[in-house]
C-alpha cells in the first residue's frame, strides 16, 4: 500500500505540473494574440461602419471579412495581403462575369469558373492567397449575381475598404509596440534553449542519461517557438515601417532582426551538444568538472541575452558569459576528454560563437574572441609536452 500510495502521489504531482504548464502556455498564447484580436475587432467594426454609413452599402459583408483577412495574414505581410485581396477580387470578378455572360449559371458553370480562376492565377504566378481569393470571389459572383444586383462594384469597394482600414488600424490607430511583441515571442524560444542547456549541464554532473535524452527531445521540438520569433520580427519591421508612431523604434529592432539566424544556429548546435552528451554518459567517457560548468554558462548567456535585449541594453553580460563558457570548455579539454567529449567541447565553442554573433558582434570577431578565451591550455594528461618545456595548445575541434 505504501508503494502504491507513493506511485499515485507521484502521478498526481506530475499531472498537476502538466496542468500548470498547459495553463501557462495557454495564457501566454492569449497574451500574444490579445493585440491582434483587438486590432481585428476594431478593423472589422470600422470597415463595416465606413462601407454602410459613408458608401451606402446596405450589406457590406465583404468589408469586415477583408479587414479580418488582412489582419489574419502572417504578421509582417499585411500590406502584401491587402494587395493580394484586391488582385484576387479582380480576377474572380472578371472570370465570373465573362463566363456567366457566355455560359449562364449553374453547377457545371460554377465548377468551370472556379477551375479557370485557379489555373489563371497560378499561370501568372499568383500566391496561394490570390488563388484562394480569386476562386472565392468567382463562386460569389456566379452564385449571388443572379439574385443580387451590382454585386461586383461593392465587392471591389469592400476589398479596398477592408484592407485599407486594417492597415490604418495597425499603422495609425492601434499600432502595437514592436519591441514588446518581439520580446514576448522571443521568450519561449530563448527559455527553451537555456532551460535544456541547464538540464544537460546537471545531467552531465550526475551522469543522468535519461535527463539528457529528454532535454534533447524537448529541444528538437523548437519549430513553433522559432517560427513565432521569426514572424514577430517580420511583424515588428512592418509596424516600424508603416506606423509613424513607431519609426523611432527602427534602430532598436536591428539587434533582434540580426539575431534570428544565429539564435536558430545556436539551437541546432546545442542539439548536437546535448546529443553527444548523451553518448558521453552512455559510453562512460570521462566528464571533467569544468565541462558541466561550461554548458551551464551557455544557458546563463542565453538568459542574459534575452534580458538585455528586452531592456534595450548592450548585451555585454551575455557576451562575457559566453566567453566564460568557452574558457571552462578549454579547462575541461586540458583535463582530458574522449571522442564525444571533444565534440561537446567543439559545440560549446560553436554555440558560444553563435550567441556572440546574436549579440551584435560580427562572425570573424566572435570566432577570434572564442579562440582567445579557449586559451593555450595544457595538453590532455598523459601526453608529453613539446621539447623546450612549452606546452602545445590542444588541437581543439574546429568552430562550426
Amino acid at each position: 500500500m505504501d508503494v502504491d500510495s507513493a506511485r499515485i502521489a507521484e502521478a498526481m504531482a506530475e499531472l498537476r505540473h502538466r496542468s500548470r504548464a498547459t495553463l501557462h502556455d495557454r495564457l501566454h498564447r492569449v497574451r500574444m494574440a490579445l493585440g491582434l484580436a483587438v486590432q481585428a475587432g476594431l478593423a472589422a467594426a470600422l470597415s463595416w461602419i465606413f462601407a454602410h454609413e459613408l458608401l451606402n452599402n446596405p450589406q457590406p459583408v465583404f468589408a469586415p471579412i477583408s479587414a479580418v483577412g488582412t489582419l489574419a495574414a502572417s504578421v509582417g505581410q499585411r500590406l502584401r495581403r491587402t494587395v493580394e485581396l484586391i488582385i484576387g477580387v479582380a480576377v474572380g470578378v472578371l472570370l465570373g462575369d465573362v463566363l456567366i455572360y457566355f455560359l449562364g449559371t449553374g453547377g457545371w458553370q460554377l465548377g468551370l469558373v472556379v477551375t479557370s480562376a485557379i489555373l489563371l492565377t497560378i499561370f501568372f504566378g499568383g500566391s496561394v492567397a490570390i488563388v484562394i481569393q480569386a476562386a472565392a470571389t468567382a463562386v460569389l459572383i456566379v452564385t449571388l449575381s443572379p439574385s443580387t444586383q451590382d454585386l461586383e462594384i461593392p465587392r471591389f469597394v469592400d476589398a479596398f475598404v477592408g484592407g485599407g482600414i486594417a492597415l490604418l488600424v495597425t499603422a495609425i490607430l492601434l499600432p502595437l509596440n514592436p519591441l514588446r511583441v518581439i520580446n514576448r515571442a522571443a521568450r519561449p524560444a530563448l527559455d527553451l534553449l537555456s532551460g535544456q542547456l541547464d538540464i544537460c549541464a546537471e545531467a552531465l554532473r550526475k551522469r543522468d542519461r535519461g535527463s539528457a535524452q529528454r532535454a534533447l527531445e524537448r529541444l528538437r521540438e523548437n519549430k513553433e517557438e522559432l517560427a513565432a520569433f521569426t514572424e514577430a520580427i517580420e511583424g515588428a519591421k512592418e509596424t516600424s515601417t508603416l506606423s509613424p508612431a513607431r519609426w523611432h523604434r527602427r534602430s532598436e529592432l536591428t539587434h533582434y532582426a540580426e539575431a534570428a539566424d544565429p539564435i536558430d544556429r545556436a539551437m541546432r548546435n546545442s542539439g548536437t551538444l546535448i546529443r553527444r552528451a548523451v553518448t558521453m554518459i552512455e559510453d562512460e567517457e570521462p566528464i571533467p568538472e569544468p565541462m558541466p560548468d561550461a554548458v551551464a554558462h551557455l544557458a546563463e548567456s542565453v538568459r542574459l541575452l534575452r534580458h538585455e535585449f528586452a531592456v534595450g541594453a548592450e548585451p555585454q553580460q551575455a557576451r562575457e558569459r559566453s566567453l566564460r563558457a568557452v574558457s571552462e570548455a578549454g579547462r575541461a579539454y586540458a583535463q582530458g576528454v574522449g571522442f564525444s567529449g571533444s565534440v561537446v567541447i567543439a559545440q560549446v565553442r560553436t554555440t558560444a560563437s553563435d550567441l556572440m554573433v546574436a549579440s551584435g558582434i560580427d562572425q570573424e570577431e566572435a570566432n577570434r574572441l572564442v579562440r582567445q578565451s579557449f586559451g593555450d591550455q595544457e595538453k590532455p594528461r598523459g601526453e608529453a609536452a613539446e621539447p623546450g618545456g612549452a606546452p602545445k595548445p590542444p588541437a581543439a575541434p574546429p568552430l562550426g
